[in-house]
């Protein structure tokens, strides 16, 4: 860990954050399209071009969550990252189980998603599929704790991930 503690987050932290996010928010609404690819591939065998396309745009995807957040893992370590807002108890547990949990997912689900896809393995692709609602409730979770920051604390919470300026 970072024997210091950032004023701000750096501008590689806020790019990988947001990146993480959008790639997060692609999965969430086209990531059906790997069972259209599945369906396809188990029925005649050859999906038609947007089928394939999408499908394997959900696998590189969901690695480039995989690797991003492994990425954003390190960077913390290694640099740290700034004090939380003062807030209440319940308030900052909340925070750190929300965040924990996001992590978490951004983890595990890649590599579910890799084992039942690459290694046949249904029961991982079972926990996989429970990661899109999980993922919803955290990011609803997520977001409705920054705007609440931002508009009802008015602290800079929500500001310290859009801009390095501490």
């Amino acid at each position: 860990m970072s024997k210091t503690q950032p004023a701000a987050y750096s501008p590689v932290h806020i790019l990988i954050h947001w990146a993480i996010a959008a790639l997060i928010l692609f999965q969430l609404v086209f990531g059906e399209s790997m069972k259209d690819l599945e369906r396809a591939l188990r029925g005649d065998g050859t999906p038609d071009a947007v089928t394939a396309f999408m499908g394997n745009a959900h696998i590189w995807v969901g690695i480039a969550v995989l690797v991003l957040t492994v990425l954003r893992l390190v960077v913390r370590a290694r640099f740290g990252v700034p004090a939380p807002v003062p807030a209440s108890r319940l308030q900052e547990l909340a925070a750190r189980a929300v965040h924990g949990l996001l992590y978490l997912l951004m983890i595990v689900v890649p590599l579910t998603g890799l084992a039942a896809w690459f290694g046949g393995i249904r029961e991982a692709g079972e926990i996989h599929e429970l990661g899109k609602p999980l993922f919803i409730i955290l990011i609803a979770l997520h977001v409705a704790g920054a705007l609440y920051h931002h508009f009802a604390l008015k602290d800079r919470s929500l500001m310290r991930m859009i801009s390095s300026r501490a």
